[in-house]
């Protein structure tokens, strides 16, 4: 009996056991496989998709170098003394733009003129967009009511229509006016007919995309209750329409504005003629005062278009 009570004594006054402690794997193939796995923070990982940016790199320089060498682009002559001394001259009168009475007449002149060719330009180019339109939309198609598909004769008619507004926005708008500085002679004639037939096609062909792209629930339901096309795109499409149409168009008549200028320079009238005489005779004042105005035409055009969509939207 006592012995047994020294035993249990021993055993509960023994010292508890250490806690198990894992030896750390002593293996060399082991470290040096769990040193690998972890990369170090001073190796950058490398870029995947390296080839293929190098060869598409190469790929477009192979292609740029001959253009640039076909186009013979010298930039370099820009740096020529005799260059640098010229273009100096003539930018230096750009700090003292013109502004007497009689010269701020002329440019108001040409200014006026300048709008009055982009207006009456694009209104004309608008007489023949709106009718391409109409036959250009396919979602304004009546014979494809019902079936979904159109007549072969409908079908053929808005591919001549396409292929003519094509053309017509193929040729640039001083190219037009070349050809009708010709015909009718040098003034603003030849600068109205030009814008129109571009932004005819320019008009035709983006009036429908958006068409196209709007919804066409109200434009079916009046189609199929015997509408006609006029009246399914003024009340079915164009409410939805009417901000983007807008945009686009005074977006087209200040570009009709900066390309009546261009063509001035062919002799189709406007503040471009009177420009094209100042950069002959390199008066720096009166073309930067021309210039300050074509600025604030261009900003004139971007408020309207501002004012007209808020109105709209």
């Amino acid at each position: 009996m006592s012995q047994h009570r020294r035993r249990t004594k021993r055993r509960s006054g023994s010292p508890s056991a250490p806690a198990f402690k894992p030896r750390a794997s002593r293996h060399p193939l082991m470290t040096t496989a769990s040193a690998s796995a972890t990369p170090s923070p001073s190796q950058a990982p490398s870029d995947p998709a390296w080839r293929s940016r190098v060869s598409a790199a190469i790929v477009a320089l192979a292609i740029l170098w001959p253009a640039l060498v076909f186009s013979e682009f010298t930039p370099w002559i820009l740096f020529d003394m005799q260059s640098l001394s010229a273009a100096g001259a003539y930018l230096a009168g750009f700090l003292q733009p013109a502004h007497s009475l009689e010269f701020l007449q002329l440019v108001l002149r040409g200014t006026w003129e300048t709008v009055a060719i982009a207006t009456a330009g694009l209104t004309l180019a608008l007489l023949g967009a709106i009718p391409a339109t109409l036959i250009v939309t396919e979602r304004l198609s009546i014979s494809r009511l019902g079936t979904g598909r159109m007549r072969p004769a409908s079908r053929l008619v808005r591919q001549c229509v396409r292929w003519l507004l094509v053309l017509l926005r193929s040729v640039p708008e001083l190219v037009w006016a070349l050809l009708f500085v010709r015909v009718v002679g040098l003034g603003p004639t030849a600068g109205v007919l030009a814008i129109a037939l571009t932004y005819c096609g320019m008009l035709g062909k983006v009036y429908a995309e958006i068409l196209e792209s709007s919804d066409a629930h109200a434009t079916d339901s009046l189609l199929a209750n015997g509408s006609a096309r006029l009246p399914a795109l003024l009340y079915g499409a164009l409410p939805e329409s009417a901000a983007e149409l807008v945009s686009y168009t005074v977006y087209r008549w200040e570009c009709a504005i900066r390309g009546s200028a261009v063509m001035g320079f062919v002799g189709a009238g406007g503040l471009g003629q009177r420009m094209d005489e100042s950069t002959r005779s390199m008066n720096g004042g009166e073309t930067a005062t021309m210039l300050i105005v074509f600025v604030l035409l261009v900003a004139l055009a971007d408020a309207v278009s501002k004012m007209l969509r808020r109105r709209l939207g």
